[in-house]
C-alpha cells in the first residue's frame, strides 16, 4: 500500500484537517477543537473507514477522545456495530473507551450487542479486557446460552476457549491435551549443512533458522543468506532476519554487499544490519534509501533507517529535511515517534512545536515524547493536567504527566458525555 492508494482510497493532504485526522496527528485534534460541528463528519469518517497504514497504528483512543472532547453523539459509531466484523471491531474499541469516559449510551450499546448482536463474542472479549468486571460479568448467562444455541460456535474450539478464559473453566468443557515428547536438537554445524543443501525442504530450513536465532552468533550463516529465500525468491525464509541479527556487527561486511543486490528482501536485511551496526561510512547509503522510500511512498520500515541515522548524531545532518517530511506526512503513525527521536538526536533545535503537538498525537509513544520534551508554557501545562487526569490515557503517560507537573494524578472521575453520566 502507498500514499497514493489505500484500498483504492487516497489520503487527504497532510496539511489539511481531513488528512491530519486520517494520520492521527495532534494538529488534527487541535484544529477540530476550533470547529467541532465542521469536524464531526471527518471524525466519524475515520471510524467508518480504517485509515491506519498498519494494524499496529493506534487510533481508537485518539478517535474516542475526539468524540468526547468535541461533544459529538456516539450514535454514528453505534451504527457500525451492525456492519461487518472489521467495522464492528473499530466501533467497539471506540465505544468501550467512551463508556469508560462516562457515556452510558456507548456502554449500553455494547452490552446490547453482546445480548443480541452478530459479533457478540468479539465484543464481549474486547470489553472484558477494557472495562471493570462489574460492567460485563452479569452477561455470563447470556454468553453461555448464545454459544450453546449456536451450532457453528459450539464446534469452534477458539470460540469455546475465548468464553472459557472470560467466564472461567466451568463455562465450557476443556478438551484433553497431549504431552509432546522432548526432542534433542541438532548442532549448529548440522543446521548450517542443512541450510546449504539446495535439496532440503523449506520447512526444515525454517526450523533450522529458528533454532539458530536462539543460539550464539553463527558467522557461517552469513555466506548462505542470499540463497535463503522462499521458492519464488520474493521473500526471505521465516526466521532468517532474527538468525542474522544474532551476528550483530559481524554481519556488517556482508550487509554492505546485500544492499547492492537487486532483491528487495536482501537489500532490506542489509539495511537493517547497517542501521544498527554500521559506521559513519554507511550514512550515505542509509540516507539514499530513506529518500527513495519517501519518493515511493513506502511508509513501512523507514523508522529503522531513521533510528540508524540517529546513532550518528550531527554527522547525519543531511537527513534532517527528510526526517521532518516523514514526521509531517507519514500515515504509518506507529513510526512517527521514531522520526521525532531521530531529529532530536541529530538536530534538536526548533522541535518545540513538534513536541507540543505530540501531546495530542494518536500514538502513546509520541505523547510520551511530548510530555518529556514540550516547552514549559501555559498551553502545555494545561494539556499535561488533562493527560494526567484522563481515564482514557495510558497509565504510563498519566504518571509521566503527573511527574512533569510535580503533582500526583487525581483519581479518575466519571465524566459526562452528551448529557449522560456513567457509573
Amino acid at each position: 500500500m502507498s500514499d497514493e492508494s489505500a484500498d483504492e482510497r487516497t489520503y487527504a493532504r497532510a496539511d489539511g484537517l481531513e488528512g491530519l485526522l486520517q494520520r492521527g496527528r495532534g494538529l488534527g485534534a487541535l484544529l477540530a477543537a476550533r470547529d467541532p460541528e465542521g469536524a464531526a463528519e471527518l471524525v466519524y469518517g475515520c471510524v467508518r473507514y480504517d485509515w491506519r497504514w498498519d494494524s499496529v497504528d493506534e487510533r481508537h483512543l485518539y478517535l474516542a477522545r475526539l468524540i468526547r472532547d468535541l461533544d459529538l453523539p456516539p450514535g454514528p459509531v453505534v451504527a457500525l456495530l451492525t456492519l461487518d466484523e472489521d467495522a464492528c471491531e473499530r466501533a467497539t474499541r471506540v465505544l468501550e473507551l467512551l463508556a469508560k469516559s462516562g457515556s452510558l449510551e456507548a456502554r449500553e450499546a455494547l452490552r446490547a450487542h453482546v445480548r443480541e448482536g452478530e459479533h457478540w463474542l468479539a465484543v464481549l472479549e474486547s470489553v472484558a479486557d477494557c472495562w471493570p468486571a462489574a460492567w460485563w460479568r452479569d452477561l455470563a448467562d447470556v454468553a453461555r446460552a448464545r454459544i450453546d444455541g449456536d451450532e457453528r460456535l459450539r464446534g469452534d474450539p477458539e470460540a469455546r476457549e475465548t468464553l472459557r478464559s472470560l467466564l472461567g473453566p466451568a463455562a465450557v468443557p476443556h478438551p484433553s491435551r497431549r504431552v509432546s515428547r522432548l526432542e534433542v536438537t541438532p548442532t549448529s554445524g548440522t543446521l548450517l549443512t542443512l541450510l546449504a543443501d539446495p535439496g532440503a525442504r523449506e520447512d526444515a530450513k525454517v526450523r533450522a533458522l529458528r533454532l539458530l536465532a536462539c543460539r550464539p552468533p553463527e558467522p557461517g550463516l552469513l555466506a548462505l543468506v542470499p540463497s535463503l529465500s522462499n521458492t519464488d525468491g520474493q521473500f526471505p525464509l521465516p526466521g532468517l532476519a532474527r538468525a542474522v541479527a544474532r551476528c550483530g556487527s559481524l554481519a556488517v561486511p556482508a550487509a554492505r554487499t546485500w544492499v547492492e543486490d537487486g532483491r528487495n528482501w536482501l537489500v532490506r536485511l542489509g539495511l537493517e544490519i547497517l542501521a544498527e551496526h554500521g559506521d559513519a561510512a554507511d550514512i550515505p547509503v542509509l540516507t539514499a534509501h530513506l529518500t527513495a522510500d519517501l519518493e515511493q511512498g513506502s511508509w513501512c520500515g523507514p523508522k529503522v533507517l531513521a533510528a540508524g541515522l540517529a546513532r550518528f548524531g550531527p554527522q547525519a545532518a543531511e537527513a534532517v529535511p527528510l526526517l521532518r517530511r516523514y514526521w509531517l506526512h507519514t500515515p504509518h503513525s506507529y513510526e512517527r515517534p521514531a522520526y521525532l527521536e531521530a531529529l532530536a538526536a541529530i538536530d534538536p533545535g526548533g522541535l518545540e512545536y513538534a513536541y507540543t503537538e505530540s501531546l495530542w498525537d494518536c500514538e502513546a509513544d509520541a505523547r510520551m515524547l511530548g510530555i518529556a520534551g514540550a516547552p514549559d508554557l501555559p498551553q502545555v501545562r494545561d494539556r499535561l493536567a488533562q493527560l494526567r487526569d484522563d481515564p482514557l490515557e495510558t497509565p504510563e503517560a498519566r504518571r509521566a504527566a503527573a511527574a512533569r507537573l510535580g503533582r500526583p494524578a487525581r483519581p479518575a472521575a466519571v465524566r459526562c458525555v452528551n448529557g449522560t453520566a456513567g457509573g
